[in-house]
């Protein structure tokens, strides 16, 4: 995009320099990424470049190991419950938190996001004992309650964020014409705010599907999810798989990042459509 004709020369570096300057910060972050992708695909055990070949034998290692496999479907499942339970809880309480006469609201605002605050050691320490002493450690169930934990915050603030934008009339409107107020959260708040919604699933699911801490405190081997088999071939023994995994993780989180951008276009057209 190049600068308005009246900019000045002084707006003109301005508006080039901070392209480039954000230009150079995401290929910083993407460079490790560069990296990894290519040493997938290694046919040595060794992490250097050259390589002496290409070879998929670590993406079929992935795909038949037993271990792999489990930890890839403990994440699914965990990560999807956790989606079911969070959204819902955090798309609730955003709602309340949104009225002005919610009290202590602030409150509550800083309780409800305090795990995204709080060192994720810290509170996978505290789950640890509490869950010992009523026997969660060592469950999926454990799991889903210690990542829906860390799930609602997000979906708290993206919908949060998108009732900003919300015309509090419409609410008002359904109910004078008879509607009870589930019926108008579902028939008239909830279309509204459903892009916010699904933005805050899909960071639910993200969140969940690469959190490590919790499992590596409170799970046994059974429960091992992707993320905590990657901790492990990482720290005991160093296992060229993983980087076929991080490979495949990077698909899956553009996929879905793109799917949720896509979604947000369609849904601002149709609303563009319809107005």
């Amino acid at each position: 995009m190049s600068p308005p004709p009246w900019a000045s020369p002084g707006g003109r570096a301005w508006h080039y320099g901070f392209r480039a300057f954000g230009g150079v910060v995401l290929l910083f972050l993407a460079v490790p990424i560069l990296v990894v992708l290519p040493l997938s695909f290694n046919a040595e055990r060794y992490f250097s470049y050259p390589m002496p070949g290409l070879s998929l034998r670590w993406y079929e290692h992935f795909v038949s190991s037993g271990s792999w496999q489990r930890a890839l479907r403990n994440s699914l499942v965990v990560a999807v419950a956790t989606t079911c339970v969070a959204t819902p809880l955090g798309t609730l309480a955003a709602v309340g938190l949104s009225r002005p006469s919610f009290p202590f609201r602030a409150l509550m605002t800083g309780f409800l996001i305090s795990p995204m605050i709080v060192p994720s050691v810290i509170t996978a320490v505290g789950m640890y004992f509490f869950y010992a002493r009523i026997g969660l450690t060592n469950t999926v169930l454990g799991l889903v309650v210690a990542h829906t934990t860390f799930a609602t915050p997000f979906v708290v603030i993206i919908v949060t964020a998108t009732l900003v934008g919300f015309d509090v009339n419409l609410s008002r409107a359904a109910s004078s014409l008879g509607a009870r107020p589930a019926r108008a959260f579902f028939t008239v708040t909830l279309p509204v705010i459903l892009p916010g919604v699904v933005s805050g699933a899909i960071f639910a699911f993200i969140t969940s599907f690469d959190e490590v801490v919790a499992v590596v405190f409170l799970a046994a081997t059974e429960q091992h999810t992707l993320p905590r088999e990657m901790w492990k071939g990482v720290r005991e023994n160093i296992d060229p798989t993983i980087l076929a995994v991080a490979c495949v993780l990077v698909a899956v989180s553009v996929l879905v990042l793109t799917s949720m951008e896509l979604l947000r276009r369609r849904v601002g057209g149709l609303r563009g459509w319809r107005g």
